[in-house]
């Protein structure tokens, strides 16, 4: 039997396009070769798609080099709706090659035009499967606003906040002012649509905003002030059922803070000192209990769709809090979601295998 063909698509034109990168290196180092057929497409910052070299370590990260996908000069022609799902490519020389029938695409992309529901619904409108989540899980847990809206809905905690548009804090700055007072003395000031933590700021007090909400402002028009949780950092990976079953929950993680005030890039990327990424977390039996119950509930309250991060502050007392949902999160071999799976007892290559097979299972 031919073995299924997996386009692993990843870059994009977000602020996010080096750690999409990273995470394909990963991915290509990692997924099963006897099992899948595996084409390599890259997405430039100018929305291009190309036809990549399958070689894991160009797409190597470090402090000092941030992988890309470039303009190589090819161009990835994707099949044609209602068509027999063949992949082409257009080289610089203007020939054109089939690189065969795509069984499904792992789109490792993250942030705007990629994890937010925009590719989903383009890879939707070609019929093609693809692995991980879906147009509406995507675009809700792309904007926090909205997430926090049907999580909060559902009765899933979430932390307290105010949402601003660069519109209203030109227009009622004082206002903006005196909403951000009221969710504490210290609080978060983050984009709306990004993630890997970029434009994201902690305020120690007033005079800190006006600045805080610009580097915001920077990566989106819309953003949000939210209270500083004063508690443990834990994360849980939540991966869809299989055959109808219900989600699963990972070993929940941690992310112990030392020296470093919040998990920003450098901290999560580029091996900056002060943070630890630690999983399984040191829970108690109840404790890991609640946290993948919420978790799970969590995922189903967003429709989730494939897998999912959810992010929780557990506080003093005992409460768990949720900070965010990422539908495509950090998935480098060193990111948090891939080490909760391993410390549950699933390999990186088994972990790829299965978001595969998940979606092939959808079209079977």
């Amino acid at each position: 039997m031919d073995r299924p063909a997996v386009v692993v698509l990843f870059g994009g034109r977000s602020s996010e396009h080096s750690i999409s990168s990273a995470t394909a290196g990963g991915v290509l180092r990692a997924i099963d070769r006897d099992r899948y057929q595996v084409i390599p497409v890259g997405i430039t910052r100018d929305g291009i798609f190309v036809l990549e070299v399958d070689d894991p370590d160009r797409f190597a990260m470090s402090a000092g080099r941030l992988p890309e996908v470039v303009d190589n000069g090819t161009r990835v022609l994707w099949p044609e709706g209602g068509g027999d799902q063949t992949l082409r490519v257009r080289h610089a020389d203007g020939t054109t090659a089939e690189l065969g029938r795509v069984d499904v695409v792992l789109p490792i992309l993250h942030g705007v035009h990629g994890e937010d529901g925009t590719v989903q619904g383009f890879l939707d409108t070609l019929r093609l499967p693809y692995a991980g989540g879906g147009v509406l899980d995507s675009a809700l847990c792309m904007d926090k606003h909205f997430m926090k809206i049907v999580l909060a809905a559902a009765g899933v905690p979430v932390t307290p906040w105010v949402t601003v548009t660069r519109r209203r804090w030109t227009r009622e700055p004082d206002v903006v002012r005196a909403e951000a007072a009221d969710l504490g003395a210290t609080v978060f000031v983050k984009p709306a649509r990004a993630g890997s933590s970029v434009g994201v700021s902690k305020v120690h007090e007033p005079g800190e905003l006006g600045a805080a909400l610009e580097v915001a402002f920077a990566e989106d028009d819309k953003v949000l002030i939210e209270t500083a949780i004063v508690g443990r950092e834990v994360e849980v990976a939540i991966l869809e059922g299989r055959d109808g079953a219900a989600p699963r929950a990972s070993l929940p993680g941690e992310i112990v803070l030392t020296t470093r005030e919040f998990y920003d890039f450098e901290g999560k990327y580029l091996g900056g000192d002060g943070a630890e990424v630690v999983c399984p977390a040191d829970l108690s039996a109840a404790a890991v209990d609640a946290v993948q119950s919420l978790g799970v509930r969590a995922f189903e309250a967003v429709d989730g769709r494939g897998l999912a991060r959810v992010d929780f502050f557990a506080t003093p007392d005992g409460k768990l809090v949720v900070n965010e949902l990422n539908t495509m999160p950090g998935f480098t071999p060193i990111s948090m979601f891939p080490k909760c799976w391993i410390a549950s007892g699933m390999s990186y290559a088994e972990l790829i295998s299965e978001l595969v097979d998940t979606a092939l299972e959808r079209v079977s």
